[in-house]
């Protein structure tokens, strides 16, 4: 079966006039700020390595190397590594709404009449607990309309699960909330994933913590030079992660 519409195709070139055109959209533009220190720009680079995305073995090790050397202590970099694993979600984002979408559009499927009309009282409890009055998820929503929405009337489970999973390296804060928004930012934004809903989503953030100009492109930069996926390896026997190089 093929795609009844054509997308056009999204590059990196295109990532970044995006960016360009929200950094000239902010009123009174953004300040040029400091740049990404080594600490940071050393963390940036381990989470677009170990994005699902690209998943470099050898550059997980590199750029972990270089983050303890930074002076990165390892609750930090595994804290990075558990931002950028929430990559995973854009399945769920992209997934929930459209499949929704197919299953309102026919309208007769099972199940079909509970994406529409008012929630039953345990979904309605869930949304208020979850998402609240909360304006970063009215931000959310502009960027992934529809998907919130869909996967709490399609699996309250997962929407609660969704929740959870997103807020661990928020509870557990060894990474300064402004540079996890950078490392989402490039996560996004590398070559071999391009997903503009969370680039902006998560440039609208970093901006609002007080990330300036020159630390956003430095960080889009690091993006850019995420190498491609190449697969990941089945392991050999006798083999483990104590035998890298130091």
């Amino acid at each position: 079966m093929t795609a009844s519409t054509t997308r056009s195709r999204i590059t990196v070139d295109a990532v970044r006039r995006e960016v360009l055109d929200v950094l000239d959209g902010v009123p009174d533009g953004v300040p040029h700020g400091d740049g990404l220190g080594p600490c940071d720009a050393a963390l940036i680079g381990l989470a677009v390595r170990a994005a699902v995305s690209t998943l470099d073995p050898d550059g997980i090790e590199e750029y972990t190397r270089h983050a303890l050397d930074a002076g990165a202590t390892p609750a930090q970099i595994h804290e990075t590594v558990v931002v950028v694993s929430g990559l995973g979600v854009h399945s769920l984002m992209e997934g929930s709404r459209r499949v929704a979408a197919v299953l309102r559009a026919r309208g007769t499927e099972p199940g079909a009449a509970a994406l529409d009309g008012p929630l039953d009282e345990h979904r309605a409890a869930l949304r208020a607990r979850l998402r609240g009055d909360d304006p970063y998820w009215d931000d959310f929503e502009r960027e992934v309309p529809g998907y919130l929405d869909a996967l709490l009337r399609m699996s309250p489970e997962a929407y609660e699960a969704f929740f959870a999973y997103c807020a661990v390296p928020w509870r557990t804060g060894h990474v300064r909330g402004r540079v996890k928004e950078l490392i989402s930012l490039a996560a996004d934004a590398t070559p071999t994933h391009r997903y503009l809903p969370g680039v902006r989503l998560h440039l609208t953030n970093a901006l609002r913590l007080g990330v300036g100009r020159r630390a956003v492109l430095e960080t889009l930069d690091i993006a850019a030079a995420a190498p491609e996926h190449l697969g990941v390896p089945a392991a050999s026997p006798g083999t483990g992660p104590g035998e890298v190089t130091r």
